[in-house]
Order: C-alpha cells, then structure tokens, then sequence
C-alpha cells in the first residue's frame, strides 16, 4: 500500500503565547478564534506572522498585512523586532511588475537558528540531530542504547549535537517512550525504569537551553502534520519496540486528562488468548505487533502464505484496535509509523478492511490508512516542531 496525499484543513486554532514553551503545536490555521488578552496580543502576533511567513515564505510587508489581517504599522513594527531578534532577514526586492518602488520581501530566517532533536525509542539506539527550522536534517549522530547511566549518555549526545550547529540553537526536543505530562516529566517509562523522571530540567540545567520533552508518538504525529502532509483528525501508530500513537483532533494534541492517550499497546485485543504481554497481561496489541515478537513469529513460520497470514492477523488485531477510537472521534486518517517491510502491504491491507467492517460505512469507509513517508526521522522531526511551536508559536 503506497502512500497518498491528503488535504490539509483548515480549522480555526488559537495560537499559545510563544514563551509558554508548553503547548505543542498551535494549529496551522492563523486567525484565532477566541479572544486575544491585551496582555498575550504583541506575543499572538509574533507567532501570527512567524507562522505566516514560515507556510508561505517570503513576502513583503504589505502582503503579511494583508494575510494577518494587522495593520501596516504593526506588521513593520513586528518585523523590525523580529529582525532584531535573528528571526526574520530582508531577502531582497521582489521583481518589479508594474510602476512603483519595488517591494522588500522579507522571510524567516531559516539558516539563523538550528534546532537539536534526539529520539529515544530506538531498540537498539538513540538518535540525535541537528535541524533546520524546516526540519531538514543537517547533521546525525546515533549512540547505542546505554546499559547504565542513560541520561548521562543523552546529556552527552545533546552536548555534542549543540557543538555541532554552528548557529544559535532554538532549543532542544525529546521524544522518548513513556507517559510525559506538559513539564517534561516522565511519569512512566518502564524500558529505562524511569517514574516521575524530570528529564527537562536535567538536560536544562546541564545545557542551559530550552528543552521540551514528549512521548515518542506524540511527537511523531506533530512532524506528520507540519512536515508529512497529514491532515487536522489523524491518529499516528508508532510500531518499533512497543506500540503506541499520538492523536490530533481538529489539530490539536490530545494527550488526555492524565497524560496517557494514545495509549494503545496494551489494550487486549480478541478473546482468544495470544502472548503474554511484558505487562503481564495476554492478548496485548503490543505482544501482537511489536516489532521483536512480530519479526521472530515471522522468522519461524514456514512459507509466504503462513508470513502473509501472521501479518494480516496481526494488521487485523490493530483494526479491533482502533474501529472504536475511529467511531468514537470521527478521523479520517491512520498513519502508520515502523518498518515498511513489516506494516507496508498485507498487514494495511487487513487493518482496512477490519475497520470498514467494524465501523459504520456511511461515514468511515473513507477512513485512510497509509505509511509515513518520514522514515526513522519522524520523531527527530517532531521534536523540532516541539520547539517551534515552544519557541515561536508556529508548527
């Protein structure tokens, strides 16, 4: 099952005051719903033409005034500021059309700052990167999983990847396994046996940055929204050592009242026994479908046909799965996250057809499932959005 492109919305989404560095991802819409505090408005306004500039590029002053709806002098205003800043640069005059002083375009300024990303749901090991502020990787580095002292070796990995920026680094994001509440604290990891772990503020306190720190899924659906084109109501499914998804609606993150949605991986699925769980439970979706027992069935079945029925029983446990979460949040769209050898073909395929049956047809046949094209980057690339959405209102 190839990928296909979907339409992004355009709902209306407030946008969060730019030092909150909580709130990840304000909606890509830019004109706000509710109302805007005099004290919050210079700091909404910011955003309003960051945000501007960072979908559509470069523009002049007069056209920001007119796709922000704020007047002329408050756009100049603005842009002096966030030229001064190192946010925005002058690009040049934009080639004359017609009488008159030809127009300064201004643009973010997307070579000014580099964002340092690390993503620790590797089995093997944790990925760290450089990135611009469209999210392109400009430098890699990968550490193998430590047997000890695992924040010690993410501070290391951070302290290196900021060396090597060569610009003022925005900030860093994190995107690890667990349940992550909004202060960047790991309420629950049991991979690194972390609980109530504050990895923000000791990466913080050793590197002197803004740090914003998200469940790995979390993240992941954050870079499929701004980078992957996927659209306002998508539920994102991570596959790799366990399982998990990260869900926007209206796009907006939905974490839940304790942190913990998108939380799948132990539900049960069927009634019919199946592997025991790490948790301790039998049936769970994670022992069905995460990657070391899924490819270890694999390994010991004999024959394609008995390979193609593991993955479409596995890709059916996963529509069992997610027909409830589909029917009861009305989403359009499932992204699949994980190794396209594995869930690219007849495990897709079967999830598909396991929805459409389980859900109600009229509205949810064109529910689509497809992969990310983002690859082992996806979370790299969220925790960028993270910052930028932490940082600079945008996303």
């Amino acid at each position: 099952m190839s990928a296909s492109e979907a339409h992004r919305g355009s709902s209306t989404l407030e946008t969060p005051h730019p030092s909150n560095g909580r709130t990840f991802g304000p909606g890509r819409a830019l004109r706000q719903g509710g109302k805007v505090l005099p004290e919050h408005a210079r700091g909404h306004n910011r955003s309003l033409v960051l945000q501007t500039l960072f979908h559509q590029g470069a523009m002049s002053r007069a056209d920001l005034s007119r796709e922000t709806g704020l007047t002329r002098v408050t756009i100049s205003d603005l842009v002096a500021e966030l030229i001064s800043d190192g946010f925005v640069a002058e690009m040049g005059v934009r080639e004359a059309s017609g009488p008159g002083k030809p127009a300064i375009l201004v643009d973010l300024d997307r070579d000014g700052h580099r964002i340092v990303g690390i993503d620790l749901s590797g089995s093997d090991a944790f990925i760290g990167a450089v990135l611009t502020l469209d999210g392109d990787i400009v430098v890699r580095r990968e550490i193998p999983v430590p047997t000890d002292d695992v924040v010690a070796a993410v501070v290391a990995l951070a302290r290196e990847l900021v060396g090597e920026a060569h610009a003022p680094v925005l900030g860093i994001g994190v995107g690890t396994p667990g349940v992550v509440n909004d202060h960047g604290v790991i309420l629950v990891a049991p991979n690194f046996g972390w609980a109530g772990f504050d990895m923000e503020s000791a990466l913080h306190d050793a590197l002197g940055l803004p740090v914003l720190v998200a469940n790995d899924a979390n993240a992941a659906v954050l870079a499929e929204y701004t980078f992957g084109g996927a659209g306002e109501d998508v539920l994102l499914v991570k596959v790799g050592r366990g399982v998990g998804s990260g869900l926007l609606a209206s796009g907006q993150p939905m974490r839940g009242g304790r942190f913990a949605a998108g939380e799948i991986g132990h539900v049960t699925v069927g009634t019919d026994g199946g592997p025991v769980c790490g948790c301790g439970k039998v049936g769970c979706l994670e022992a069905w479908l995460a990657v070391p027992a899924l490819s270890a069935r694999l390994a010991a079945a004999s024959g394609d046909a008995a390979r193609e029925g593991i993955l479409r029983d596995a890709g059916e446990r996963l529509g069992i799965a997610l027909a409830p979460v589909v029917g009861a949040l009305d989403l359009s769209e499932i992204v699949l996250s994980g190794p396209p050898e594995l869930l690219d073909g007849p495990f897709a395929e079967q999830a598909v057809e396991t929805l459409r049956t389980r859900t109600l047809a009229q509205f949810h046949d064109g529910v689509t499932v497809r992969m990310t094209e983002q690859g082992q980057d996806i979370v790299l690339r969220g925790a960028a959005v993270m910052v930028l959405s932490g940082q600079l209102g945008v996303s």
